[in-house]
């Protein structure tokens, strides 16, 4: 059986194939996980870590924060594309939206952590860091292989009291320490810098097999050019003569590409040819 959900652009990474349908986006890990969905639903995800949160048609101000603060809005449940429709609002502005809560703002660093789970216990992690350089809440760029240590004891206890039983990826993005989102998948377009003995040991562990962690990810950069890009033969060519990876992104939308390193200058550098800006 193949990984679900791959695009047709990243097949080359998904190599070896797991005996058993493994799943690579939300949709199927939705249906493939039927004990484990619960994942998804956001506002549980808040309110067990201890958030203020409620569903739209909560006053945000019954609940203690002040009408001039900012809060999260964002769908309860939202499998094609985890951020859509999310932003930021004054709580006194937070309308009955069908489908969707609100949550304190969280401040600091963005962090998305992929997480090799063996039977409800984290075996290893992959943590990626955003840039504090953001469109429309995104970071532009994320730093793989990052070292964040200090939050690996939370992510461990949560994969503890929510994934009994579970043995696979996962991957839970916070700020400041304090989820935003989990997945029953890994952050699939970080895949290419976690090192050879990765997908190996993802296989083993769906397929109930031997499981060795993979040594720590040799890491690299990834880069979104977000809103219009012209993309011309040139700009392939300046790419790959700097050693970045230019790949046209058709499937998010805002997204016209995405740039894949090891180099970050050289990273940059293209960006600013695409985009004519700096980070």
């Amino acid at each position: 059986m193949p990984f679900v959900g791959v695009l047709p652009e990243r097949e080359h990474i998904f190599r070896p194939e797991p005996c058993r349908e493994v799943a690579v986006s939300d949709a199927a890990a939705w249906r493939l996980n039927p004990d484990h969905r619960r994942v998804y639903d956001k506002l549980h995800l808040a309110l067990d870590a201890g958030l203020t949160a409620a569903p739209c048609g909560v006053a945000p101000t019954d609940l203690g924060i002040a009408a001039d603060a900012e809060v999260f809005v964002k769908p309860i449940t939202n499998l094609a594309g985890m951020g859509l429709n999310a932003r930021t609002l004054p709580a006194g502005d937070v309308p009955a939206e069908p489908g969707s809560f609100w949550c304190q703002r969280l401040q600091g660093t963005h962090t998305s952590t992929d997480c090799l789970v063996e039977n409800g216990a984290a075996r290893w992690f992959a943590h990626t860091r955003g840039s504090e350089a953001k469109d429309a809440a995104r970071p532009i760029y994320w730093e793989i292989g990052a070292a964040a240590p200090e939050i690996e004891p939370w992510i461990a206890d949560w994969v503890r009291r929510n994934l009994a039983g579970y043995s696979g990826l996962c991957n839970i993005e916070l700020i400041g320490g304090r989820p935003i989102e989990a997945h029953l998948r890994g952050s699939n377009g970080f895949f290419d810098f976690y090192g050879p003995e990765f997908i190996s040991a993802w296989v083993a562990l769906a397929d109930g097999e031997a499981f060795t962690p993979p040594p720590p990810i040799p890491g690299g950069f990834v880069i979104s050019v977000f809103g219009e890009a012209d993309l011309r033969d040139d700009d392939f060519r300046a790419a790959e003569s700097a050693g970045v990876n230019l790949q046209p992104d058709p499937s998010t939308p805002g997204r016209a590409a995405i740039l894949r390193c090891r180099d970050r200058e050289a990273g940059f550098a293209i960006y600013r040819r695409l985009t004519g800006h700096t980070l």
